[in-house]
């Protein structure tokens, strides 16, 4: 700490370190206020040009002697601001000069609360503990402004008028503590004295050694990101301070006066430089704080040259007459000089920041400091826009808008909102705008953070405000209003208002209509606004669809988008929420004339308007009408939500009106669009949106009977899936009212009999159905007929009426379809719609049946019938399902084999033997009845799921290869053959998105969705055990190939294998489903099927999931046995290496590099092996590539896999051995001296088999000592960079033979490769860092604790004829043992030596 305690005039802050003076007590904050009421007198009486008065005489009455006679020029403002504290702000705040009442109001409390710097010390004493934060944050309390900073309840502009007193009588000390506070909050202890301060030449050393200080600390705290509650408000106290500082020293005048800003930019600009993220962060911080003090300073002293210039003219004006000049003219001349000279200064200043700290720091490593750094500039645009509002600061910003940080965009898009709020100085933006406006577009449209891409909406909407948007630009905007985010389309919601109100004018220029025709030219405009922006997606999409099948194709999939539209439109466009108005201008006929008619008549009813003729300014095209008729549905489901959260009484009332419009307008929907299939499905959505019962409440049963009829017609006269799907919606909404049973019984009756009676005519009377003749109408009738029956058995028991044969006079429906079924077996590509919708009615009979099948226990004879009538109906049905699903002799359509794999693995399900009692023990009706599928019948389902992924997997190639053709063709004609290769790759980047993402979307989800359907049901099917669990490795074995909802698959089997491993002790299953799961997926790769071994890691790290189950902080809580674990890895080892041994001797190069990628699939199954399964594994490795003849070359890049599992593998066995080892060091450590790192810590741990029973104790290191000349051998490894430790440990060998192979492996290990160097030191159980350090040794051999030794080519010379030495040693004892031996005692030291010098070498 700085010797601040020796200065004149010991500050005010520091009051546990000095006696109350009267200077601390006096000046305290109640003699303060009353001076400042005091000055608050003078300055109510002085003119706004005169602001320059001299403060000595209210310094004299309060008495406080502050040494300095320099006149205050703003004494109002600095005084003013002087009793505010941070939990008073509301209180103290004001403008500058405070009126006579109040200064006399805040006077009389300060009289009575003499004794308040007292409270005030002790309130701080106890609340704020200093020694406290010191011992928990280990930051030195020494510093008074830190310490103010850390108090939660210190006035922080007292501290700030204290340290400018303190630094007008001592400079060199207060600038001293003003830097130490800074390396307080950069976490350092280390503090500068008066002198150092300002000696700016030896800043950079200075920083250096406090550098170099705080790198020997484990993990410094740093207060602006740590996360101790005591830090909370760090950040915004020491921005409040700093803001405080500048602008007191500013009124004051020491800001011009003193060397405090130059110190303090001389020592943030070294420290914004350093590479300690905490000076580095914190010095920047600290610089941009000071920079937008300073700008606001500047910003009012432009202000004050503003009104100085102002008066000088003034005064000029007035002594035209009077050539002499008078004081005031010089007194303005002296005030304009001075201001030039304070400008100048601050112009200085903040240059020198901006070059020094932001250029710099703008582009740093650390996102929260390039942030930071963005902030401030947005901060200097608000206050300062007449300097910082230029192309040269604008562009750091317009840079960092392609930044990868999201909060560095988001701050960025943030300044931009303050430049454009300026509108005075929009001139000056021009270039700006139109050069980064394209990237703001792209934010817009495709940012991956909704708060980027909603602020960046808020900008451009700003930019449109100012006419900088061009009218294609705007489009793109508004197109976002169909976005998938709701937050994207309500922060585009406000600029698609504007663009509506602007055409709804446009639409009514130079015509006179009341409410009710704007009401319908909003309703236009809304209708055109929606087709203009969906029509330019569809026109992306396909160019070459005419205007009448892009009608069509939008109407279908605009479906969804629009409700959305609305949802957000709700409160910005009025024509979205006027259900009312749509109603009416849906009823009017958009193909008559257009005729001049009075449209706001009093007769304003739905029948009187529709017999108007519709006005141009209004007139729907077709297009437009299925559009608007979208948006009726959303605002008619919208206003119902927003009537259920309603007040209690209100709510009915919408609801009812809502109701009465609908039962005047449905029928004539009805009748308007009944000949179209896609409006007619719209419309089929709004009677589940009324309250049936009013038709009970307002006698209206007759117009209840024509709804009924109006949607039994359109259900019987349609087959499309999208109107029979909201029909069915329909009839089960009516029949939901029991208030209206009656006529709901009399209506579905009439239905039923009518769908029958189809379906008996379609037949035509033929008997033999099955192999009869059918022509293409009658192929149609037979369809759309089961496809009604298929989408009404799907809400509705209709298991009487399929059995129903009056008697037998004539076949039921169940015996008719059954008959359609049997057709297909002769596989008519016509028919199989109808053949599939057969098999989906059958199935759902059979699930309806089985919901009333009664208890086993209870059974009555006609509920034996009953059951065996169900049997038999099943049993037909499974013998057909199996033979067109996976049967070999029927020719049947792909559409009907898919249909009967869903519906056989449906039945197996609800049948399963497996699946017969309740969670609380209750036996299942259909125990009675359980179903098996065959072994052979289940492997044909698993091969029919095999054919139905590759015919997938095939058609995501051709999309995929479809895709980059059209993204080559659009490279090639954009001409751009200058552009360069980055540039070129960033706009097909931002171009290829629509096209990958928006083409073929339909398509693509629709084949997907038909896929999963056949996945997802196999899945359901295994999860209940109707299929085996083994036939699982068919789907695993695609993981990663064919998108994430098929990747999702993936943890229902994972759950099941881990039930079945770990509670059903069925372990060689799971070894068996993982095992061929990794081999399919592999040799997927092998036979460049998928291109990367990437899908397949994947896959290995999902499947080693079944292997343990995890609890808190990944713990392990259960685990499989670990005799399966090494099962897994070994058949999957023995497997690969064969493969790689055909490779090898095929001499197939590439595929045998293929091949050793499998190592890396094996990696991530090691999570749940222990060292001794380690072990096994290991030997099991070394066996199988000793027996295929396959040898590893030490440093062949090709076989880095196998010696990064290799070495996963050994790590793994030296944490088992890990504990006992390190004792056992530890113990060597201290009965020694040793002075080597590679003695202590580098010996490789060796396998349980390889060590002999009792191992012989290793040589005792000694210091390294002079001896005369070794033999030549040691002589050349002496002069090359051996290490000290090992060369004395061969000297021990030379002196100790029986030692001899012992040193010989360590001094291999020695020159391994070095990145098994590090697990030794964790095997001994040594922290480096307790390491004692070696003395640098004379003859120049560098320490080995920091260098690693080289290999020479003479040490492989001597390795090769101690291996052939080694060798022939072995030979002559009967040969050598592999590494798997059973019988380790027998193993000779030599033969040790050469195994391990195998695996070490290069």
């Amino acid at each position: 700490m700085t010797d601040v305690e020796g200065s004149p005039a010991p500050r005010r802050s520091q009051r546990d370190k000095k006696q109350v003076k009267p200077y601390a007590s006096g000046s305290q904050s109640p003699n303060k206020r009353k001076r400042n009421a005091e000055e608050d007198d003078q300055v109510d009486l002085q003119d706004m040009g005169d602001a320059e008065v001299e403060a000595d005489d209210e310094d004299d009455a309060d008495g406080v002697d502050d040494g300095d006679d320099e006149p205050d020029t703003r004494p109002a403002k600095r005084k003013g601001k002087a009793t505010e504290s941070r939990k008073a702000k509301a209180k103290a705040k004001g403008p500058p000069p405070p009126k006579k009442p109040r200064m006399a109001k805040n006077a009389l409390p300060k009289r009575q609360k003499t004794p308040k710097p007292t409270k005030r010390k002790a309130r701080a004493n106890g609340d704020f503990d200093a020694d406290k934060l010191a011992t928990e944050t280990k930051i030195s309390a020494d510093n008074p402004l830190f310490n103010a900073i850390m108090n939660p309840s210190a006035a922080l502009q007292s501290t700030a008028e204290d340290f400018l007193d303190s630094l007008a009588q001592s400079p060199g000390a207060a600038q001293a503590e003003l830097i130490n506070c800074i390396l307080r909050a950069c976490g350092c202890n280390d503090s500068v004295d008066a002198d150092e301060v300002v000696d700016y030449d030896g800043v950079v050393d200075s920083l250096d050694n406090f550098t170099e200080g705080l790198k020997q600390e484990n993990s410094p705290i740093y207060p602006l990101t740590s996360k101790l509650p005591i830090f909370k408000r760090f950040r915004a106290s020491l921005s409040e301070l700093i803001s405080r500082l500048v602008l007191s020293a500013a009124d004051v005048g020491a800001l011009y006066t003193s060397d405090m800003v130059t110190t303090l930019q001389t020592w943030v600009v070294a420290m914004s430089s350093s590479q300690i993220r905490a000076f580095r962060h914190t010095a920047t911080a600290v610089a941009l704080e000071v920079e937008t003090a300073l700008c606001q300073v500047a910003a009012a002293v432009e202000k004050e040259a503003e009104i100085v210039g102002r008066q000088r003219e003034g005064e000029r004006k007035r002594r035209a007459a009077n050539k002499a000049q008078n004081v005031m003219e010089k007194d303005l001349d002296g005030k304009a000089a001075e201001v030039r000279k304070r400008r100048a200064a601050l112009a200085e200043y903040l240059k020198e920041i901006v070059d020094g700290v932001f250029v710099h720091r703008y582009r740093d490593l650390d996102p929260h400091i390039r942030a930071e750094c963005v902030r401030a500039m947005g901060h200097w645009f608000t206050h300062y826009p007449a300097h910082f509002l230029d192309a040269s600061y604008l562009r750091y910003v317009g840079w960092v808008l392609s930044d990868s940080a999201t909060p560095v965009r988001l701050e960025a898009v943030r300044a931009l909102s303050a430049v454009y709020a300026q509108a005075e100085y929009i001139g000056g933006l021009m270039n700006f705008t139109a050069r980064f406006k394209p990237r703001l577009l792209e934010m817009a449209a495709r940012d991956t953070e909704l708060a980027v891409r909603t602020a960046v909406l808020g900008v451009l909407g700003a930019v449109d405000q100012h006419d900088l948007l061009e009218d294609g630009e705007r489009e793109q905007m508004c197109q976002l209003v169909f976005d998938g985010e709701v937050r994207v389309r309500k922060a585009v919601a406000g600029f698609v208002g504007g663009l509506w109100n602007e055409l709804v004018e446009e639409r009514l220029a130079g015509r006179k209509v009341g409410e009710k025709g704007k009401e319908r030219a909003g309703a236009k405009a809304l209708a055109m606004l929606l087709v203009r922006w969906d029509r330019e997606r569809v026109e992306e999409e396909d160019g070459s669809q005419d205007g009448s099948q892009r009608g069509v194709t939008m109407s279908t999939d605009i479906k969804g988008r629009t409700a959305l539209a609305v949802e957000a439109l709700w409160d910005d466009v009025d024509s979205a929420s006027e259900w009312e108005g749509l109603l009416e201008m849906l009823l009017l006929d958009h193909s008559a004339g257009g005729g001049e008619e009075d449209l706001d008549a009093a007769d304003d009813s739905i029948a009187a308007s529709a017999k108007n003729t519709v006005d141009e300014a209004w007139r729907l095209t077709e297009t437009e009408e299925s559009v608007l008729l979208e948006v009726l549905i959303a605002s008619l489901r919208r206003a119902k939500v927003l009537a259920g959260t309603a007040k209690k009484g209100e709510d009915e009332t919408l609801l009812s009106d809502l109701t009465r419009a609908l039962i005047k307008g449905l029928p004539r929907l009805f009748i308007k669009y009944q000949t179209d299939a896609n409006r007619i499905a719209n419309v089929l959505l709004i009677p589940p949106l009324m309250n049936i019962e009013l038709y009970l409440e307002m006698r209206m049963m007759t117009a209840y009977a024509n709804l009924w009829d109006d949607i039994t017609k359109q259900f019987l006269s349609h087959s499309a899936q999208t109107v029979l799907a909201p029909a069915v919606s329909c009839i089960t909404h009516l029949l939901s009212c029991p208030s209206l049973s009656n006529t709901n019984s009399t209506k579905i009756l009439e239905l039923e009999d009518e769908l029958a009676a189809q379906l008996r005519d379609a037949v035509g009377g033929r008997e033999e159905i099955e192999v009869a003749g059918f022509n293409e109408d009658e192929v149609l009738a037979l369809s759309a007929v089961c496809a009604r029956v298929c989408a009404l058995i799907g809400t509705r028991d209709l298991c009487g009426w399929m059995e129903e044969s009056e008697g037998g006079k004539q076949s039921c429906v169940w015996d008719i379809v059954a008959a359609l079924v049997e057709r297909g077996r002769l596989g008519y590509r016509e028919e199989e719609r109808m053949i599939e919708q057969g098999l989906q009615v059958l199935g759902l009979h059979i699930m309806w049946k089985t919901r009333s099948l009664p208890d086993a226990k209870e059974a009555t004879p006609e509920d034996e019938k009953y059951m065996e009538t169900l049997r038999e109906q099943r049993d037909s049905l499974l013998e057909k399902l199996v033979e067109y699903a996976v049967g070999t002799q029927s020719n049947t359509a792909e559409a009907v084999k898919r249909a009967a794999f869903q519906n056989l693995m449906t039945l197996h399900i609800l049948f399963c033997a497996e699946q017969t009692t309740t969670p609380d023990g209750r036996v299942l009706p259909t125990a009675a009845l359980p179903l098996e599928l065959d072994d052979e019948v289940q492997y044909r389902c698993a091969g029919f799921i095999q054919a139905a992924i590759e015919q997938y997997a095939e058609l995501l190639e051709e999309g995929h290869a479809s895709r980059e053709e059209e993204a080559s063709e659009s490279g090639e004609s954009s001409g751009e053959e200058n552009v360069p290769a980055k540039a070129k790759k960033g706009k097909t980047k931002a171009k290829s998105p629509v096209i990958k993402e928006q083409l073929l979307t339909r398509t693509r989800l629709e084949q997907e969705y038909v896929f999963m359907g056949t996945i997802s049901t196999f899945l359901r099917a295994i999860r209940a055990g109707a299929v085996h669990v083994r036939h699982s490795a068919v789907l695993l074995a695609h993981y990663g190939r064919l998108g994430p909802a098929f990747d999702l698959c993936t943890k229902v089997i994972i759950d099941v294998l881990r039930e079945e491993g770990m509670y059903r002790e069925n372990g060689d299953l799971v070894v068996d489903v993982v095992t061929q799961a990794l081999k399919e997926s592999f040799t997927l790769v092998l036979d460049s099927i998928v291109r990367g071994e990437d899908h397949v890691v994947a896959l290995a790290k999902q499947l080693g999931q079944s292997f343990m189950i995890r609890g808190a902080q990944l713990s392990i809580v259960k685990k499989l046995d670990s005799q399966y674990i090494v099962q897994t890895h070994t058949n999957l080892l023995t497997w690969i290496v064969k493969r790689i041994g055909t490779y090898e001797a095929a001499k197939n190069k590439k595929a045998r590099k293929t091949a050793i990628l499998f190592f890396r699939v094996l990696q991530p199954l090691l999570a749940a092996v222990d060292s001794r399964d380690a072990l096994k594994i290991k030997a099991h490795m070394d066996q199988v590539l000793a027996q295929t003849k396959i040898e590893v070359p030490p440093s062949s890049k090709i076989w880095e896999p196998q010696r990064a599992y290799e070495k996963k593998l050994s790590s793994i066995m030296a944490k088992g051995k890990g504990g006992a080892k390190g004792r056992k060091a530890k113990g060597a450590k201290s009965a020694a001296m040793v002075t080597s790192d590679e003695s202590e810590s580098e010996p490789e741990p060796q396998p349980a088999e390889e060590e002999p029973p009792a191992p012989k104790p290793r040589p005792k290191p000694r210091p390294l000592r002079r001896q005369r000349s070794p033999t030549s051998s040691l002589s050349e490894l002496e002069s090359s960079d051996l290490e000290a430790g090992v060369q004395e440990r061969i000297e021990e060998a030379k002196e100790n033979p029986q030692a001899e192979p012992d040193v010989q492996a360590e001094h291999e290990q020695d020159q391994a490769t070095p990145r098994n160097r590090p697990r030794p030191q964790a095997t001994y159980g040594r922290s480096p860092t307790k390491t004692p350090s070696v003395p640098p040794v004379p003859n120049g051999i560098t320490s080995p604790s920091t260098r690693k030794r080289q290999r020479t080519d003479k040490d492989d010379e001597d390795e090769d004829a101690g291996e052939k030495s080694g060798v022939e040693a072995v030979e002559a004892n009967g040969g050598t043992d592999t590494p798997g031996t059973n019988a380790p005692r027998e193993e000779s030291p030599t033969n040790q030596i050469l195994f391990r010098r195998k695996r070490a070498r290069y």
